[in-house]
């Protein structure tokens, strides 16, 4: 199942949503959207720094982490980045694949 690194920051009243429900409570709400879609929470930390949560989702595809990502983002109480996460061995396959290709000036 393809993972996806998803750092997240709360903002205006997420802030004080998580004050009162404190970090394992959002950290609930988290697994069960995932499972809510086929998916689960490998990895979830609070940080200090830029982001606020970050997390590592193993979920179906990129259109169900980009629903899931609509979902939360549509709250207006945290802010996403979702990067995809690849294997070695993805990136062993990507080195074979062949494309007819030619660089800018050449």
């Amino acid at each position: 199942m393809p993972k996806y690194l998803v750092e997240a920051s709360y903002v205006g009243d997420g802030v004080q949503g998580l004050r009162k429900e404190g970090g394992s409570a959002r950290r609930s709400v988290l697994e069960k959207a995932c499972a809510s879609v086929g998916g689960s929470v490998e990895a979830f930390y609070f940080a200090f720094g830029e982001s606020d949560v970050v997390t590592i989702l193993d979920l179906p595809d990129n259109v169900t982490a980009a629903g899931i990502a609509l979902l939360v983002g549509s709250s207006g109480k945290v802010s996403l980045r979702t990067t995809v996460l690849l294997t070695p061995e993805e990136i062993d396959a990507a080195g074979k694949v062949g494309a007819d290709y030619s660089p800018p000036g050449g």
